[in-house]
């Protein structure tokens, strides 16, 4: 295991300790009927509380549903609960109480193997984003708020094992780590050592498939990668794609244009045509896309651009070239879709780089939630050697951004708990 500076879950005993657990289990919710849809983070979840049942801890897990920007997947943790239950084979209870009177009293009743899963803790003002936006706390600071002051006491341990929310400065996420011992999850562990992998010590060459909508983390994370020599290849493809054609001065059309400045994205521009001027061996764009034209798909050479209709996918030289690099690669580091994989006619270009990766002998490590919903639309995620259950997180921690979650965990390493 690799030395990070972060307690390890297996440094502590748990016999007969009340473990604090904190996870991220928000799952994506059908609309309608409010029910779990994929169970990823759920399952991503076991290992950890398995251990500490057979190490003979009393589990209390706190975790979040939903949030004040996402209020309609804001639900209790009840089904949570029962996905646990079937999946661990023994109860986890439930009660629809974060840290009041009714938790404690259950916190306070949990024997030795015993698990309670609390309510949401987005039912708490300081535990949503637009608390934290607004009211800026230290960690320090934090340890007069409701859930620490009325949890903290009940406690022996807190451990961490939600990576996915490592951004957020929260006190659930930062504030335990002031006052008990705390360590990082099976999972948490195992999610930064295969982006340290990806980072410090990659088989070579190390090839990014950059692509999606999402470009501010996109274009994040690649400043990083290429500075520190991380990147060999960066592959790039929807509207990052798009973006580096216009660095090279390519004109896509009216269409294109106006998609990508209706949404504010052409401040990219100069950011990279920068990248293309320091790494323009290491920038790879697309010479062909391609769109829809009387319900057909056509493609077109950027050479020949402008054109009328927005393009939606890389074409099939493209495919080509890319497939190539990803064949090759050591390892192989994936963010965004090709394209707008969700209809028919654009399915090509995600479809076949997921081929490759999964036919690639390359180390591979994907994540965000829809890299992952579009390989697992299209190949086995048991051919991905490492599927991060963190977006933002991960493509922060990738772009060398100091995240509250770890610079907690990392403090609270030198203390001397016993």
């Amino acid at each position: 295991m690799l030395d990070i500076g972060i307690r390890s879950i297996k440094e502590f005993d748990y016999e007969n300790k009340v473990v604090l657990l904190r996870v991220d289990i928000n799952s994506p919710l059908d609309p309608e009927t409010k029910k779990i849809v994929n169970e990823n983070r759920i399952n991503k979840s076991l290992p950890t509380i398995n251990y500490l049942i057979e190490k003979g801890a009393k589990v209390a897990i706190i975790a979040h549903q939903g949030d004040t920007l996402d209020y309609h997947n804001l639900i209790p943790l009840s089904e949570h609960a029962e996905i646990l239950s079937k999946k661990l084979g023994r109860e986890v209870k439930y009660i629809d109480d974060v840290c009041g009177p009714a938790a404690q009293e259950e916190i306070k009743k949990l024997n030795p193997g015993e698990i309670i899963i609390l309510g949401n803790l987005r039912y708490l003002c300081e535990e949503v984003s637009s608390f934290e936006d607004v009211v800026k706390l230290e960690a320090s600071e934090m340890l007069n708020t409701y859930l620490v002051r009325n949890l903290a006491p009940l406690i022996d341990i807190y451990i961490n094992d939600a990576f996915a929310a490592a951004h957020r400065n929260s006190p659930s996420m930062v504030a335990f780590q002031e006052i008990k011992p705390s360590a990082g999850g099976i999972l948490m562990m195992d999610e930064i050592e295969a982006l340290i992998k990806v980072m410090t010590s990659p088989t070579r060459p190390n090839v990014f498939v950059l692509g999606g909508l999402k470009i501010s983390d996109a274009f994040g994370m690649m400043k990083q990668v290429l500075e520190n020599g991380s990147a060999d290849i960066i592959l790039t493809s929807g509207i990052t794609g798009h973006i580096m054609l216009l660095a090279k001065g390519y004109n896509l059309g009216e269409g294109n244009e106006r998609f990508i400045k209706d949404r504010k994205l052409d401040a990219f521009i100069e950011p990279a045509k920068e990248y293309l001027k320091n790494f323009p061996e290491k920038i790879i764009v697309p010479i062909d896309l391609a769109y829809e034209k009387d319900g057909n798909r056509q493609e077109v050479n950027i050479d020949t651009l402008p054109i009328n209709e927005i393009c939606m996918d890389i074409g099939v030289k493209t495919i080509e070239i890319y497939k190539k690099y990803i064949l090759d690669a050591g390892t192989i580091f994936v963010n965004g879709p090709a394209g707008v994989y969700e209809n028919k006619l654009f399915e090509n270009g995600t479809k076949s780089i997921w081929n490759t990766i999964a036919e690639s002998k390359g180390y591979s490590v994907i994540g965000g939630g829809d890299t992952v919903s579009a390989a697992s639309r299209f190949i086995d995620l048991e051919k991905i050697n490492y599927v991060c259950t963190a977006g933002g997180a991960m493509v922060r921690f990738l772009s060398g951004v100091k995240m509250p979650l770890i610079e907690s965990m990392k403090k609270s390493y030198s203390y001397a708990y016993f």
